[in-house]
């Protein structure tokens, strides 16, 4: 056999193999699909703890909620269903699913054939689907989407009806996000009221300023980068900025009292930044300051038994020790969480740091409601214990997204 053979029936043979193990895949999720609609019908939050299937994968398979979410609309459009009446929901593409379980459908196959199901009146879903899985034999799923885009065309030439609702509200969007070095990226979309009225601000703060010092060198961008800090700030001594957690809004800086007076060092600014002890001291100037003890296991303010309701200065010491929710996996920052009792307190479990935890409302939530626990372990930082479900061993878990305070590593 020649050598352009032997290369020939090595490529048929991997090629085989590659599409024996894609059909196993495939029949494997359409299967896992299928119990998943029968764990969200049975009661997800009866037979686990969660409320919803798609936040029972993020613990048990790492799926993360987004993808378990599409999980979930894929297998509820392949797999029949009951109303909360008890009475059957037929499924939206049930040839589909027999050929998903075949594993003869790809992912994005599934999700195009089901797109294109769901814009079909009733009375031709079988007919169109039918259609659909004839072509896919033979084609990709882009092919079939354009094939689904005709039938639809056919099936409403006049197009959808026009929308005489009222007008929709202002394009309005805003992502601000802290990059690994400290640089925070600000980018959006607003409507053109919005936009006029920001650019008239910034052009205002962004005018140049002449000092003793010489003229002012900044670029533009460098301008309106100080025009919106200063935008900021005049935010923030607005005495009808709105009430945060029963404060107003304020940042947060940690430094020890050594670094603080020799201007030497690091301090944490507010959830995760960062900035020199010098710079915290320029700040300090004009500044209400928050004194904060850090010690080798952060336990200030412990108020007993004498109050329920966590105190603003006991609410800072939790904010300094967990650094947001400190449920494993979770990024959430600590103005977004709730302390948690982790004896409740109306069974003596008292109001202070080593009875504590940090929590968004969510994880809070879940705790109350399954098999998670926590405890706060001999370092004095909170640990968890997962359900048997998830770990037969029940090993601790921690947190470790959030970054420690560097004052009081």
């Amino acid at each position: 056999m020649s050598d352009n053979a032997t290369l020939s029936s090595d490529a048929v043979a991997i090629a085989d193999r590659i599409g024996e193990l894609l059909a196993c895949m495939r029949s494997a999720e359409a299967e896992l699909g299928a119990l998943l609609v029968e764990i969200e019908q049975r009661g997800v939050m009866e037979l686990f703890g969660y409320r919803s299937v798609a936040r029972l994968l993020e613990h048990l398979g790492d799926v993360p909620k987004q993808a378990g979410e599409r999980m979930m609309k894929r297998a509820r459009a392949l797999n029949p269903g009951r109303n909360l009446d008890g009475s059957p929901i037929p499924a939206l593409a049930p040839a589909t699913g027999v050929a998903a379980l075949a594993g003869r459908m790809s992912t994005p196959m599934i999700d195009v054939i089901t797109e294109v199901l769901t814009q079909v009146p009733p009375e031709h879903q079988t007919s169109v689907e039918v259609d659909l899985l004839t072509f896919a034999a033979d084609a990709g799923h882009r092919q079939v989407a354009a094939l689904g885009a005709r039938i639809l065309a056919h099936l409403n030439p006049d197009g959808a009806e026009p929308d005489d609702t009222e007008p929709a509200n202002p394009t309005r969007e805003l992502f601000l996000r802290r990059k690994r070095t400290g640089v925070w990226e600000l980018n959006g979309r607003f409507d053109d009221e919005t936009g006029t009225r920001t650019s008239a601000l910034l052009d205002t703060l962004a005018e140049r300023r002449t000092s003793d010092d010489g003229p002012d060198h900044r670029t533009l961008p460098q301008r309106y980068g100080d025009a919106f800090s200063d935008a900021v700030d005049l935010a923030l001594n607005s005495p009808d900025l709105p009430m945060q957690a029963g404060e107003r809004a304020h940042v947060m800086v940690a430094v020890s009292l050594a670094d603080l007076k020799t201007g030497v060092g690091t301090a944490t600014l507010g959830d995760s930044g960062s900035m020199s002890a010098a710079e915290a001291r320029v700040l300090a100037c004009d500044s209400m300051l928050i004194p904060a003890v850090l010690g080798d296991k952060s336990e200030p303010l412990n108020l007993g038994r004498l109050r329920r309701l966590i105190s603003a200065g006991l609410r800072r010491a939790l904010y300094l020790r967990d650094r947001g929710c400190a449920f494993p996996g979770c990024h959430r920052p600590p103005r977004h969480c709730q302390g948690h009792h982790i004896r409740h307190w109306a069974d003596g479990g008292p109001t202070d740091l080593t009875n504590l935890v940090l929590m968004c409302a969510h994880h809070h939530r879940l705790l109350h409601r399954s098999d998670w626990e926590v405890h706060i372990a001999p370092d004095g930082l909170p640990e968890f214990l997962p359900p048997v479900f998830i770990d037969r061993r029940r090993k601790p878990r921690r947190n470790n997204i959030h970054e420690p305070l560097p004052c009081a590593a």
